[in-house]
């Protein structure tokens, strides 16, 4: 079956057409900008510019940097504020004309990497963060999503900001970071991660982690930790496979 997944960020919306059976991209992927400001107008119209480019009719399914619940975003940390409490299945529906599957953006990236990728047929506790302009985190339990956990918001102990906000790869990047003091800084979030939930894995996805072999390394957690192997394109993948209902 072959659905388009989008996965909305921070910095940039990216699409490709899926085989949802399979985890593969079947056409290449591409990438613009997310608009400034990001409010609901102005994203909306980028993923229609997308659905436009790949000429695609039929159900989409859409990753979103936010909570969503029941089609309602009720947060926007990496996006404009006017996208709170916006009713995100109708607004993009409306837009595209088809049906939309709206989900948390690191929900996405989980389902697909538990399906296809690093966690695939792993039971117990498993994590999924993924590391970009925020941290965003997926937790499932014997292969089972629990939603919306907005692990990335958590605050570190004596810490006056978010963990997103000490260790992201974003922040890796402002501040350049040396890979030594950034992975220092993500020890520390996963060490209270793993005091809170004692998870039987941890898979670390995003952009960054295509260079998991200059910070993975240097974790000390128990926890074990593996990247991810879907990598970047894992929100477009887990995006596709949310709107396979919908067909």
């Amino acid at each position: 079956m072959e659905l388009l997944g989008i996965d909305v960020g921070g910095s940039g919306i990216k699409g490709a057409l899926v085989d949802t059976e399979s985890g593969d991209l079947i056409t290449e992927r591409i990438r613009i900008k997310t608009p400034r400001p990001s409010n609901p107008e102005a994203v909306i119209g980028t993923i229609l510019e997308l659905v436009k480019q790949f000429k695609y009719e039929g159900p989409l399914g859409v990753g979103f940097p936010a909570v969503v619940l029941d089609g309602i975003v009720m947060s926007a940390a990496n996006v404009d504020y006017r996208w709170i409490d916006y009713p995100g299945i109708e607004g993009i529906s409306k837009a595209v004309g088809y049906p939309v599957a709206l989900v948390n953006d690191a929900d996405a990236a989980g389902i697909a990497e538990m399906t296809f990728g690093a966690g695939k047929g792993r039971m117990g506790m498993v994590m999924v963060l993924t590391l970009g302009t925020g941290i965003g985190s997926a937790l499932f339990v014997d292969g089972k999503l629990v939603p919306n956990t907005e692990l990335g918001h958590l605050f570190l102990p004596n810490s006056k900001v978010d963990a997103e906000d000490y260790t992201s790869d974003r922040i890796r990047m402002q501040k350049k970071l040396t890979w030594k003091v950034w992975a220092s800084r993500l020890d520390t979030y996963l060490h209270h991660i793993e005091g809170l939930f004692s998870p039987n894995l941890i898979i670390l996805g995003g952009g960054v982690s295509k260079k998991h072999n200059k910070f993975i390394p240097r974790l000390t957690i128990r926890t074990e930790i593996v990247p991810a192997e879907l990598l970047n394109e894992a929100g477009i993948v887990g995006a596709a496979m949310a709107a396979k209902p919908l067909v």
